[in-house]
């Protein structure tokens, strides 16, 4: 079966790099629209100039009171006396009144005067703009007082004036700035561009991205490792597009679609990128929270843009990463509000993938790590017609990672990457990078020329149990607890046939724990009763250790009083692993249980599962207290030497327990080795931490000193200077 697969892969890849390297032209963008590119964005303070502008223009042609030569009540008065006022205008009823001054009395009045003439007339001559509610009643009232000839008196005259142009540019400006805003809204709104969902006015319009083959940092399914039969399938459909005829004379039809499975960081985006640089088809990538928006409908309208536009583009492959996102089983949780448009948006994909419109030539590619909650008739064939399985790495596959990711690294020559994948059981892909480049940055603190395999080793240290912490503040009684805790577990897991093989055992604290005992644990693909219960009392360890020694037991325990419950209720409930519940499993494989408030057991269940997890959690405790309570003299020789070294390994263990007296398999022989490499780079490790702390102490003081002398200088300065 293997020869037939790397058969297949290898051809393909031969195909695929043939076809790869035979140019074309770059595939226009239907998502982007013309005005897109090198254009610079509009700079929103022309909008503010504008404004400020408008309101500028506005009140200078505004209608206002004139401010030259205003006068008060009090000077009116005296002119009316005097008899200096021809005439006195009130202008648009109450608004301000203009006073005439009779050409004869010009002379008295030299604030009338001008450059050009001594006396110009210049109408009006004052301004009032007082109260001029009982104005006119005023100005009789001063002349009848005064004795004023009839001929002489001044009556009041109304005039209305009406200054159009104030009145159009008032109406004109800020229409003009309305229209102008509008327009900038409607092209920063439409944006040209196709794609921009973001934008209002094309919120109904697909947020995906289109992908061609003359990408600069092309992703190939060489820069894949491991995964080998989820390229075989994959690589198949790639070929299909390239090669049409090859499966279309034997009357085979291409698959519809294709859903990649599997945990967080195995690699389903890394396949589907590489899809994405060998396929020579339009290639269309979207989120599935990219179709979810606040509006109603939106989600179902960016499904029909989406597949409107890659027919158009026929043959090519859609890509949705994350698709439970939308896909979640309909009906199944009424309690929240967006439900409908969701199951709308689904409904959509649904007759889009395989509805009464043809499809023919799109492929649908997705990607989850949540395939039991999603909608069954988006798992059925004809819309998903493949489902690739996406695991974690075995041991190989983790080796095939590790070159991947070590090649552009400038590592030591002597670096075992086998080794380093043996110490990596349950890690992703994903994990595998971190380790990576965590273990350069390592290296670089350290100041080396090169990356050795000790710094790849602690670099899985801080990525399994955090970032040592050795200046927490720990009370001596708090350090002797948490060595016979870890000392504990060291001691029950190497007395138990099937616990996880030890490797380490530290009291140096590392993130949130205080202690932390590394295990490697076995690759199994099945698990026994025995091998369940063995590790339950292997984490029981901890808590045991502290009643034999000190006869009373801490909060430390937590984590794995957390472990131990959740082996022994999937041990109860779901692997039918106990004797009073039996044969059963109330483990829902469809995720639909979690959108329900009932349990698939009544309550009698319910209360005998609880007691079957109780016991059994009880039954492993009491079993490692008996262990240790046998072995007290070698449980506290090994705690003595974890507080005197902080750290102790298999060989420190094995001196002091004699050598381990089961059947051990591989992975016992391989945590010795590891142990072993763990052991023999620990001084070198320590030597370089040490090393690093003091060049960052003698960093300081020199700089420290540097700003003294500075500080000295410029006093010396200001001194010469004063």
């Amino acid at each position: 079966m293997e020869k037939d697969i790397k058969k297949v892969e290898n051809n393909i890849n031969k195909s695929a790099t043939k076809s790869t390297n035979n140019k074309k032209d770059r595939i226009p963008n239907p998502l982007k629209g013309a005005g897109s590119g090198n254009n610079k964005g509009f700079n929103f303070y022309w909008v503010y100039g504008i404004i400020a502008v408008v309101f500028i223009l506005l009140n200078l042609f505004s209608t206002s009171t004139p401010t030259d030569n205003l006068i008060q009540k009090g000077q009116l008065i005296t002119m009316l006396r005097n008899g200096d006022v021809e005439k006195v205008i009130v202008v648009n009823k109450d608004e301000y009144a203009e006073v005439y001054v009779k050409s004869d009395k010009l002379e008295s009045y030299p604030s009338l005067k001008t450059d050009n003439s001594p006396f110009e007339v210049r109408a009006p001559h004052f301004v009032y703009n007082g109260d001029l509610e009982n104005f006119g009643e005023t100005i009789q009232s001063v002349q009848e007082n005064n004795n004023v000839y009839e001929t002489d008196r001044v009556y009041i005259e109304h005039e209305t004036r009406v200054d159009y142009t104030s009145q159009i540019l008032s109406w004109l400006l800020p229409l003009g700035l309305i229209i102008l805003f509008w327009v900038f809204i409607m092209r920063k709104m439409g944006g040209g561009a196709g794609g921009a969902g973001g934008q209002i006015f094309n919120i109904g319009k697909s947020k995906a991205q289109l992908f061609d083959g003359n990408l600069k940092e092309k992703i190939t399914f060489n820069d894949v490792a491991g995964l080998a039969e989820a390229k075989v399938e994959i690589m198949e459909i790639v070929d299909f597009l390239k090669k049409p005829e090859k499966y279309t004379q034997l009357g085979g039809k291409i698959p519809k679609g294709a859903l990649l499975i599997g945990p967080p960081g195995t690699g389903k985006t890394l396949i589907a990128k590489a899809v994405a640089g060998e396929a020579e088809v339009p290639f269309f990538s979207i989120a599935g929270s990219d179709f979810v928006e606040m509006f109603v409908g939106v989600g179902a309208s960016r499904v029909r843009d989406l597949f409107k536009t890659a027919k158009e583009k026929a043959p090519c492959i859609i890509f949705i990463d994350e698709i439970d996102a939308i896909g979640r089983a309909r009906g199944k949780n009424q309690m929240q509000g967006g439900n409908d448009e969701r199951e709308n948006t689904l409904n959509q994909l649904l007759t889009e993938m395989d509805g009464f419109t043809n499809n023919q030539g799109v492929i649908i590619l997705a990607a989850t790590n949540r395939a039991d909650v999603l909608d069954r008739a988006l798992l059925r064939a004809g819309r998903f017609d493949r489902q690739i399985h996406v695991e974690l790495p075995d041991l190989n596959e983790r080796e095939a990672i590790f070159k991947v990711h070590a090649k552009p690294l400038k590592t030591q020559k002597n670096i075992d990457l086998f080794s380093l994948a043996k110490q990596t059981p349950g890690f992703a892909g994903a994990d595998i990078a971190n380790v990576c480049n965590e273990a350069a940055l390592i290296a670089a603190r350290s100041n080396s020329k090169d990356i050795g395999k000790q710094d790849f080793m602690d670099a899985i240290d801080r990525i399994i149990g955090g970032l040592e912490k050795r200046n927490k503040i720990i009370s001596p009684l708090e350090k002797s607890t948490i060595a016979h805790h870890e000392a504990g577990h060291a001691s029950v897991s190497w007395l138990l046939e099937y616990a996880n093989p030890l490797v380490k055992v530290t009291i140096i604290p590392r993130g949130k724990a205080l202690g932390a005992a590394w295990y490697l644990p076995e690759e199994r693909q099945i698990t026994t009763f025995e091998q369940m219960f063995d590790e339950m009392t292997s984490a029981m360890g901890g808590r045991a250790a502290e009643e034999v020694i000190f006869g009373k037991v801490s909060t430390g325990a937590l984590n794995d009083l957390e472990k131990v419950t959740k082996q022994a209720q999937a041990m109860v409930a779901y692997y039918g692993l106990s004797d009073k519940i039996g044969n059963i499993s109330y483990y829902d494989s469809s995720g639909q249980s979690e959108y329900s408030f009932q349990k698939p057991y009544s309550e009698k269940t319910a209360e005998l599962i609880d007691q079957e997890v109780h016991e059994l959690a009880e039954k492993a405790y009491k079993r490692a207290v008996d262990i240790l309570s046998k072995n007290i003299d070698k449980l506290k020789q090994l705690a003595e030497k974890l507080l005197t070294d902080e750290v102790i390994f298999t060989e420190d263990v094995e001196a002091i327990y004699g050598p381990r007296t089961f059947n051990d398999g591989t992975a016992h022989e391989d945590s010795r080795s590891i142990s072993k490499d763990y052991k023999d780079g620990y001084a070198e490790s320590e030597a370089k931490k040490k090393k690093h702390i003091e060049d960052r102490i003698k960093q300081q003081e020199e700089s420290k000193k540097k700003a003294e002398a500075a500080k000295e200088e410029t006093v010396k300065e200001e001194t010469t200077k004063s």
